[in-house]
């Protein structure tokens, strides 16, 4: 059914002007969607009266990908990580943004001002910073426990399977920091094909107790199970398991690879103005600050830090559980959008070749 609206709110001082379809909105599901379920997308419907939903999807840079290839696009809006929407961006898949037309920051700051260094791009706007971690169950160990990023590469002190994502990006610079390299040479190593056979050399360590995942929602529930003993995983996912499902689960933040997460159009969007619209009312300081009270992602706006306080259930402070938190940036890497961009797919071959052999 359309709906035509023509109404700006004092609510929002948003306007939206348009004879269209409900807003889809793509994000990855799990906590993470739930998180932008709360913070954005049910408070841009209830302001503007306009309908909205959101659908889930492991990636979502793959189906907008091949939406946008095959003509047939059904998303408004998607949230995809910041190497795949420079990399659609370059690739003519994704509309461009305008960061003057983005709102200013509560305090009056320009966005171009109140935004984190890079977190605007031509084609995406970040709205939260995440990190890969390892985490673990902490009923399965009576001794020590691991706490280093060599320590997850080590099945001799710390014996049992390993879940990881099934992919390069994340793993190999983890596996360069577990073998020595300091966080800030990761990638001028990683630059070398001595460097990127040395980070395999590492996983060769582990592959053969490895089980892959693919969904963020995966890694918790592996470590439920008993199927790994220790994985891979969003940080936020296992903060919401820990918190909200009270599971006795670890984060090791100590090798973190952390990276923008951001909105995108795709280049075919059904409704490409009330994307903007809605991508202008998620990113307002207010909106970002409230996504972190659903989950432990840092958000991309200056002036929304300080409005970070306590989760949802009003009695966890979030700070310290952010991957931007000075404990938890000890050593960490952030991720190189450059590097992928231009590596993605060899990277990947290399990977997918090394995963099928013996």
């Amino acid at each position: 059914m359309k709906k035509i609206l023509i109404l700006t709110t004092a609510l929002t001082g948003f306007a939206v002007s348009a004879s269209a379809q409900e807003l889809t909105v793509m994000s990855w599901g799990g906590a993470y969607g739930e998180a932008q379920t709360e913070a954005h997308v049910k408070p841009w419907s209830a302001a503007t009266g306009f309908p909205a939903k959101m659908v889930d999807s492991d990636n979502p840079a793959t189906p907008i990908k091949a939406m946008v290839e095959a003509g047939n696009v059904t998303i408004d809006v998607a949230s995809i990580e910041y190497a795949d929407a420079i990399r659609l961006c370059d690739e003519g898949m994704l509309e461009p943004i305008d960061i003057a037309a983005l709102p200013a920051g509560a305090d009056g700051t320009p966005a171009a001002e109140d935004f984190l260094a890079g977190a605007v791009t031509e084609c995406a706007v970040s709205t939260d910073i995440w990190s890969n971690v390892y985490a673990y169950d902490t009923s399965k160990f009576t001794g020590e426990a691991p706490s280093t990023a060599a320590d997850f590469f080590d099945l001799e002190k710390f014996p049992g399977k390993r879940g990881m994502r099934k992919g390069a990006k994340a793993n190999l610079e983890m596996a360069l920091m577990a073998d020595g390299v300091p966080a800030a040479e990761v990638y001028s190593v990683l630059e070398t094909p001595e460097g990127v056979d040395r980070a395999f050399a590492v996983m060769d360590k582990i592959k053969n107790d490895v089980v892959w995942w693919e969904a963020g929602a995966q890694p918790p529930q592996l470590l439920a199970d008993g199927e790994v003993a220790l994985t891979t995983a969003y940080n936020g996912r296992i903060f919401a398991a820990a918190v909200t499902e009270g599971k006795p689960f670890q984060t090791v933040f100590d090798g973190q690879v952390y990276e923008y997460e951001g909105f995108a159009i795709p280049k075919g969007a059904p409704n490409p103005e009330l994307a903007r619209q809605f991508i202008a009312f998620a990113s307002t300081t207010q909106a970002l600050a409230d996504q972190a009270k659903w989950i432990s992602y840092g958000p991309a706006r200056k002036s929304s830090g300080p409005l970070v306080g306590l989760f949802q259930d009003g009695k966890t402070e979030m700070g310290p559980f952010m991957p931007t938190a000075a404990a938890n940036l000890t050593n960490a890497l952030p991720s190189s959008y450059e590097f992928w961009v231009d590596r993605d797919t060899e990277l990947n071959e290399r990977f997918n070749a090394w995963l099928a052999a013996n």
